[in-house]
């Protein structure tokens, strides 16, 4: 399985603003930081922040920030809410136009591997994915206070 660009970015974006959590972070610094589009990026926060993961203000003085504790960010929720979960035609919302679909056990077996994919998801937040944010600032040629 693997997971989509757009999915990627939303975690590196939020883990950027986890290691940040006392100030306001913007799409143009976590863009320099990790390679990343500006304008793909800006989309990606945009969609955070209506999910509820991120506060975000525009304008000059605009940026983003967590809008809750690393602790309460569950990484399967951010997963399931960036990603499409129709692995294959038949599991997405309309049913797709297979023929064999109801008689197919694909679709079943499809389905229970992509749920044990998000129960794994579901056993972390970001708080742990913050555990050591000295080494990944510094992977980011950060320094601890940046």
């Amino acid at each position: 399985m693997e997971l989509s660009r757009f999915t990627d970015y939303s975690l590196r974006t939020l883990l950027y603003a986890g290691m940040h959590e006392d100030r306001t972070i913007t799409a143009a610094e976590v863009a320099t930081a990790y390679g990343m589009s500006e304008n793909h990026l800006v989309k990606i926060i945009h969609n955070l922040g209506k999910l509820g993961f991120l506060e975000t203000k525009r304008g000059r003085f605009g940026g983003f920030r967590l809008s809750k504790p690393p602790l309460e960010i569950n990484i399967g929720a951010v997963v399931r809410t960036t990603e499409s979960l129709a692995l294959v035609e038949c599991l997405g919302a309309d049913g797709g136009s297979c023929p064999i679909v109801n008689a197919c056990v694909l679709k079943r077996v499809v389905a229970e591997a992509r749920d044990a994919f998000l129960e794994t998801f579901d056993r972390y937040t970001l708080h742990d994915f913050l555990i050591d944010r000295r080494a990944l600032l510094q992977s980011l040629g950060l320094g601890a206070g940046s």
